[in-house]
Order: C-alpha cells, then sequence, then structure tokens
C-alpha cells in the first residue's frame, strides 16, 4: 500500500483548490498503488513519490474544476496515457461521463484495469488513435489533452466531436498556450496558470461557429 495519508492527500490538493473527501481520497490512494505496480513492468510515469503523484497529476488535473465546469457532461480525453486529467477529473466528478482515447496497448491495459479495479461507472477506455474514433463518439462537452502536442490536428477533430456548447480543455505550456491562441477559428479563454508552477498552463476555447 502506499505510504500517504488521506490527511496528506487533502493538504496537497486543497493548494489546488480541490477540497477532497474520503471518497476521493480512497480512490486516489487506491490508483496509486496500481500505477506503481504496473509502472514497474511499463512505462507509465517517471514520478514515483506518492506526494509528488497526488501534486503533479491529480493536482494540476484537477485544479482545472476552479476555472471550468467540467463537474458533469461528456468528457473525451485525448491521449490518457495513465489517465491524467481524464481520470482523475472523473475520481473527482461522479457525473462526469468519461471517455479515455489511448492507442497504447498497454496503457490502455492499464486504464482498463484501473476502472476496473476502482468500481468507477461510466468510464470508457477507447483504443484507438484520435483519428480514428468512430464517428459515433460525438457531441462532447469537453475533449481534454495534456502536452499531447500536435494541436492543429487535434484543434481540427475536436470542431466535429464537440456539441454546439462544447469546449476543449488543454494543459500545456506557457509558450505553446500563446501559440494555440493564434488559431483564429476559436474563441480562448484567458490563459489560467496553475498553482505551484511557473509555466504550465490550462488554456480553454470553444470553436467559432457560423
Amino acid at each position: 500500500m502506499t505510504a500517504i495519508s488521506y490527511e496528506s492527500i487533502k493538504a496537497e490538493l486543497v493548494r489546488y483548490g480541490v477540497t477532497a473527501d474520503d471518497r476521493l481520497c480512497a480512490l486516489i490512494s487506491a490508483y496509486i498503488d496500481l500505477l506503481l505496480r504496473w509502472n514497474s513492468k511499463i512505462s507509465l510515469t517517471t514520478i514515483t513519490d506518492p506526494i509528488e503523484i497526488v501534486r503533479f497529476h491529480f493536482g494540476e488535473s484537477l485544479f482545472a474544476l476552479s476555472t471550468v465546469p467540467i463537474s458533469f457532461g461528456r468528457l473525451a480525453d485525448v491521449g490518457s496515457g495513465a489517465g491524467f486529467p481524464g481520470l482523475a477529473l472523473r475520481m473527482a466528478c461522479p457525473s462526469l461521463v468519461t471517455y479515455l482515447i489511448e492507442p497504447n496497448l498497454k496503457k490502455a491495459a492499464f486504464l482498463s484495469e484501473t476502472v476496473r479495479a476502482l468500481g468507477m461507472k461510466s468510464v470508457e477506455v477507447l483504443r484507438f488513435r484520435m483519428e480514428d474514433l468512430p464517428i459515433e463518439y460525438a457531441e462532447f462537452d469537453f475533449i481534454s489533452a495534456r502536452a499531447v502536442g500536435h494541436y492543429d490536428a487535434l484543434l481540427r477533430w475536436s470542431r466535429n466531436r464537440l456539441n454546439q456548447r462544447g469546449q476543449v480543455v488543454l494543459w500545456v505550456g506557457k509558450s505553446d498556450a500563446t501559440l494555440i491562441q493564434e488559431f483564429s477559428e476559436w474563441s480562448w479563454k484567458r490563459q489560467i496558470r496553475i498553482s505551484d508552477t511557473q509555466s504550465r498552463i490550462i488554456l480553454t476555447g470553444s470553436p467559432n461557429r457560423p
């Protein structure tokens, strides 16, 4: 088991504007156990200290909840990897219907096992590249991505998958955020610097509709 208490999880997350209850702490603790166990066999993260996992992965993912109303609706998380930000957001928001899009076989297997082990409902792991995802997966309220790169392709794809009021929510570096805001077919909100960082940004935008 991880040597991290619920009190420590709560103390770390409050720095990111998140008030964690025991339910969320239990999910995070169980997730960290699974992550470290799988990480010894496949490369999921270079961060292996439980406190740093809470800060860098959960804290930065859940920081978006203070700036974007992601607590309910349909979320597609592109390039989920080890589950961030999509799985972290679903842990905090039980009403969020979540699709974790991850083409890597081993990472998708980890996500599927984690969803099963944590007993999480309304979560579907989709082992596809973004551009190969069947068209029936659309009408999303939110599309999230964390440092995936190729933002021109991501934004083209997102325009066809968001509903009329849908938004993309991106976890990016400051230089990428500035470049992304030059995409004129989108309306962007101001950059939000993530707590305890100097250069990591949450950027939210919606496509300009005719």
